[in-house]
């Protein structure tokens, strides 16, 4: 950059709101499916919980340490560009990680395109197992339902019991099928069984987690008891299923891992560079009030790709598709997107003005939450937020599923969320200045805490939409009102430092745990007992949330109005008067300290 470099403020605005959208596209994309895909996979809710939860502890660490190198060393045009065009590639890696059930890949596309065949809810067993009058029953392991008995010859084919979504009745057993086994003496059909399934019963997460269903052993003719040797060679060819089965669920989580891993990698240090560039450039010229507008950019972006990926995928996901389950259209379209902005990113406003600032400002941000107990509460509030609002976005759209939802209507969800927020934001000041910044707390945390709680009642795909309206307070005015209050507390200088420590560390750091904790419930329990436990559990934060802020005793600020008017008002000259000014006093003594 020259000695005199030309500031053009449009066309730098320009650029960045266009950079907003793109990337608001670019995640819309993927990361409101990247579950779905997971349980496509036949991933139970257990490990991912656990891939989740591992994305999210990347991103409350690795992004600000790559923001800091990348300022320290003047590289942030580097890492944006590297960044983007890492992650095109890095995302298409999950496409090559096996599913565990390939059969159950075109069934899915074969007929209709709505719910997986014999998907299951997330944690609950099926209601009837079809087995053998000589085998007892097996259950489904929670969140699944692509493991179905298909794995070796003579077993019941499971998309043979047919359920409506969302209904529990199941059809007559005149309707399902038996089984026949080839032998010698010809073909032998034998009636199921079906065997109820004990409620209470439940296996812990890490054994339903592993376990797979076999529905039937196959009875060979002559073999009518079952310590006979041909029922005894049937069961150790089961055995050998069971490992491979095993084998093959192992592969598919490690694969998914590290696919995942370093994909965050690469993507986790993109929004934080990007907004420390933009605005240390605007800051320079004091343009800074107009970056505060540039986030609807992004939400625009993410309503308009939310929706247009799930139509594509509704139209081009099975003639796309080879080896792998549906979703793939969406690592294609985020790759293709990510091309677009590298593009734009080779036009974003990057200073390289170096400007001499206070270093270690995020030891100083910390120890001053350290020392604040309001900040200590608004620590807590945005860690429990994000621990709740991870539930919804890992195991929602698995919710929608099981009740018939298509992924249309999935993405026109998450779009009714965002715009709601869009156009609640003109009453944001209208909103902090008539329930105050702790009240508007409150209101996000119960509309939250509502929301939850309806989640855990759905019946049926569309009882989801009423819902997402409360989006725009639970989401929206939470965020304005505790920005707000973190800005009021934070001391000059640390405001943004205080700003990207609760929007990456404490929040992020709430999702990882509320990842990890949440598929050992949904394996366990089940998505209902998930939202309403976080559903109480906001509610007692709430209470203790404003019970507490109202005892603790009011900030003392300097009120500089009246200094000034005290200075005004003091117009005498004499060395009384000199005295009184608290102004001279300090640099008096500050100086007589000196020549001490």
């Amino acid at each position: 950059m020259s000695a005199n470099p030309q500031w053009d403020i449009s066309r730098t605005l320009a650029v960045a709101r266009l950079f907003h959208l793109v990337c608001g596209v670019r995640d819309a994309c993927v990361n409101p499916f990247l579950t779905l895909y997971l349980r496509q996979l036949g991933l139970a809710a257990a490990w991912v919980g656990i891939l989740m939860g591992t994305k999210h502890l990347i991103a409350a660490f690795w992004a600000p340490f790559c923001a800091f190198l990348a300022k320290s060393y003047q590289k942030r045009r580097v890492l944006l560009i590297g960044s983007l065009f890492g992650s095109a590639g890095a995302s298409l890696l999950m496409v090559l990680v096996p599913p565990l059930d390939k059969d159950l890949v075109y069934s899915s596309c074969n007929g209709s395109h709505g719910a997986t065949a014999a998907a299951l809810p997330p944690g609950v067993a099926p209601s009837v197992n079809i087995t053998s009058a000589q085998e007892p029953a097996f259950n489904y392991p929670a969140g699944a339902p692509s493991l179905a008995a298909r794995r070796s010859t003579g077993m019941v084919e499971a998309s043979g019991l047919s359920e409506t979504p969302g209904e529990g009745v199941q059809e007559p057993a005149s309707h399902l099928p038996g089984y026949s086994v080839g032998s010698a003496g010809g073909a032998r059909t034998t009636p199921p069984v079906l065997h109820p399934v004990t409620p209470g019963v439940k296996d812990t997460p890490w054994e339903g987690a592993f376990k797979v269903v076999s529905t039937a052993l196959p009875l060979l003719a002559g073999g009518t008891e079952l310590g006979t040797p041909a029922n005894l060679s049937a069961a150790k060819g089961h055995d050998r299923t069971f490992d491979l089965s095993l084998k093959a669920l192992r592969w598919t989580f490690i694969l998914s891992l590290g696919s995942m891993v370093l994909w965050e990698l690469l993507t986790a240090p993109l929004e934080q560079v990007a907004d420390d560039s933009l605005y240390e450039y605007l800051d320079f010229v004091d343009a800074t009030d107009r970056y505060r507008s540039l986030w609807i950019w992004r939400l625009l972006g993410m309503s308009a790709g939310v929706c247009g990926i799930s139509a594509l995928v509704e139209q081009l996901d099975c003639y796309l598709m080879t080896n792998g389950p549906r979703g793939v259209v969406h690592f294609y379209g985020y790759s293709l997107v990510s091309l677009l902005a590298l593009l734009v990113s080779v036009a974003f406003p990057v200073p390289t003005c170096r400007r001499q600032e206070p270093r270690y400002k995020t030891i100083k941000a910390l120890s001053l939450i350290g020392g604040n107990p309001r900040l200590i509460l608004l620590a807590l509030t945005v860690f429990l937020l994000g621990a709740a609002t991870s539930t919804v976005q890992n195991f929602l759209f698995w919710h929608m599923e099981d009740h018939g939802s298509s992924e249309l209507i999935m993405g026109f969800s998450v779009a009714l969320g965002l715009l709601g927020e869009i156009l609640l934001h003109p009453f944001k000041t209208v909103l902090l200045r008539k329930l105050s910044r702790v009240g508007t707390a409150g209101l996000g945390l119960g509309c939250l805490s509502g929301q939850l709680l309806y989640y855990s009642f759905l019946w049926s795909w569309w009882s989801i939409l009423p819902a997402q309206i409360l989006s725009a307070v639970s989401n929206g005015a939470l965020w304005w009102a505790m920005k707000a209050s973190v800005e009021d507390l934070a001391t000059p200088g640390t405001e943004r430092p205080l700003s990207f420590m609760f929007r990456g560390h404490f929040y992020w750091g709430g999702a990882s745990m509320g990842s990890f904790v949440g598929g050992f419930v949904v394996t366990r329990f089940s998505l209902a007992v998930l939202y309403q436990s976080c559903c109480v559990i906001l509610l007692l934060w709430l209470t203790l949330f404003l019970s507490i802020w109202l005892r603790l005793p009011p900030e003392q600020k300097i009120n500089y109005s009246k200094l000034l008017a005290m200075e005004a008002s003091d117009t005498s000259d004499s060395e009384q008067g000199t005295e009184q000014d608290w102004l001279v006093k300090a640099m008096r003594e500050e100086h007589s300290d000196w020549k001490s």
